[in-house]
């Protein structure tokens, strides 16, 4: 029973890390040799990404353009959309930064690993899946620091000069660029040693969260948060999720696509990646608000892998 409530150790791996970052934070002295160390995994993670995203899946995926295209304004218009809406209300009744956390989680991409997994667990388009959201991951390296400057400049106080412009260019798309050109070389090892990569790529995951949360702990931005604010927070996160389920399912009836492309789009469309949120999240916000930012995507990313689950199931078995 406790299996269906924790489909994921990762997730597990992410509250300890809130936890180890909340008791053991970083001291402001020890801040900027853990953000350079950061930054570095995070150059290497967007490295890998492009080493392993083969080229030709991105070619074939303009193919299926009516469903790709759907995915993909799914992820970066209506879903903005409904954060927006979300965090509007969220702000009555959360601190600023959690508010706007939930709008940051909106703009995000779709995963890549769960929303396959579960398409294929509800027998969806597996193909569709594995294409829609490796584009999604790589557009959103563009799209959601776009986003960002566009709905979230005002809203969180951090405007995106140029500072910010290098980063994301040096940081995000030169390593992802590189990967690509390498590919040919490279390629190959990282299938093979894709397991150790993948503990390479949690690494740096939970060390730009731990980096980021103990930074807000440091300067007490979490100091007027109270328990009342994240139980706020999980209902608001909860119910974006299911407007998301509810919304993606229903646009892809009203465009007829078939049973399997419906369930594509509902997981592709409705998941958001935690492995891009916090890398950005420490690129694109101060260390102090950063903390505070990738929380509402940790736990929508919790309860995504939670309901996910059960309806994936239940799509396997009622195909009509």
């Amino acid at each position: 029973m406790l299996r269906k409530f924790l489909p994921d150790n990762f997730v597990l791996m992410l509250f300890g890390t809130l936890l180890v970052a909340w008791m053991f934070p970083l001291s402001k002295e020890a801040l900027p040799w853990a953000q350079n160390i950061s930054f570095a995994g995070i150059f290497c993670l967007f490295f890998l990404h492009g080493l392993r995203l083969p080229r030709q899946e991105v070619a074939r995926a303009m193919l299926g353009w009516r469903l790709q295209g759907t995915m993909l304004a799914f992820t970066f218009i209506l879903m903005p959309l409904l954060g927006i809406g979300i965090s509007k209300i969220a702000a009555q009744f959360l601190p600023a930064a959690l508010a706007v956390g939930l709008l940051y989680a909106a703009i995000l991409p779709s995963t890549v690993q769960s929303a396959v997994s579960y398409t294929s667990l509800a027998r969806g388009n597996i193909a569709a899946s594995v294409i829609g959201s490796a584009l999604s991951n790589l557009s959103g390296i563009f799209l959601t620091p776009l986003l960002f400057a566009l709905l979230l400049g005002s809203a969180s106080g951090v405007a995106i000069g140029g500072n910010v412009v290098v980063k994301i260019i040096t940081m995000l798309l030169l390593p992802f660029i590189l990967g690509q050109a390498t590919q040919k070389w490279l390629g190959k090892w990282a299938v093979d040693q894709r397991y150790l990569l993948t503990f390479f790529d949690r690494g740096v995951i939970l060390l730009a969260v731990y980096v980021a949360f103990g930074a807000a702990v440091t300067s007490g931005a979490l100091a007027g948060i109270e328990a009342l604010s994240l139980f706020y927070l999980l209902l608001f996160a909860g119910i974006f999720l299911a407007i998301a389920f509810g919304a993606a399912w229903l646009i892809g009836g009203v465009f007829g696509f078939p049973y399997e492309d419906r369930i594509s789009l509902l997981f592709a469309g409705a998941h958001k990646s935690i492995a891009i949120g916090a890398p950005m999240a420490a690129l694109l916000f101060p260390p102090t608000l950063a903390g505070l930012m990738i929380v509402p995507t940790i736990l929508y990313h919790q309860l995504q892998l939670i309901a996910s689950a059960p309806l994936a199931k239940r799509l396997a078995r009622t195909p009509d």
